[in-house]
């Protein structure tokens, strides 16, 4: 069940919800039997939504194995490694899409490491201008590279009004991740 015309969406702003709501329109795609292909990134840790993601034959899932923390706190070594693998992803993801095994691409945490310098910003900005034209691409993250807003049909940008972290409340599990 293709789409004539996929569109590209970007979530992106200061305030939670950018992948809550990308996994949404995930499972939407999926309940109506596209095949949805799944690419995080910057995320090694296991989170919830992933164990509810691999009980859908639709949804498949591609992100690092391994867990790097924060930019912040990662050496030399570990960008450069984890920029390889986040350059592995990319490349399986596009050679998906172009293959026609994927009519839903989601693109999570992707303005971070384009931003931060650990993925070819530019080979993703070539897809996105010429994707195959029936892939819906739905992208998340903060400060999104001009590029990514110029190619964006839909831009939603979250906004924090009020956050449990300012009154000291940490990330839960099932909630936040």
């Amino acid at each position: 069940m293709k789409l004539e015309r996929g569109l590209i969406h970007l979530y992106t702003g200061e305030g939670k919800g950018k992948t809550t709501a990308a996994m949404g329109l995930a499972l939407r795609a999926a309940g109506s039997g596209k095949k949805v292909l799944i690419v995080q990134f910057m995320k090694g840790r296991d989170t919830g939504e992933l164990h509810s993601l691999a009980r859908i034959p639709e949804i498949r899932l591609l992100r690092s194995e391994k867990d790097f923390g924060f930019f912040s706190s990662m050496t030399l070594e570990q960008k450069e490694e984890l920029t390889e693998i986040h350059n592995r992803i990319l490349e399986e993801a596009i050679l998906q899409a172009q293959e026609g095994k994927a009519d839903v691409l989601v693109m999570d945490e992707v303005t971070y490491p384009v931003n931060w310098g650990l993925l070819d910003g530019g080979r993703l900005k070539d897809f996105l201008l010429h994707k195959p034209e029936a892939v819906e691409v739905v992208c998340t993250g903060r400060d999104a590279p001009a590029f990514l807003t110029d190619a964006a049909d839909y831009i939603t940008e979250m906004r924090c009004v009020r956050h449990p972290y300012q009154k000291g409340i940490m990330a839960r599990k099932g909630i936040e991740f």
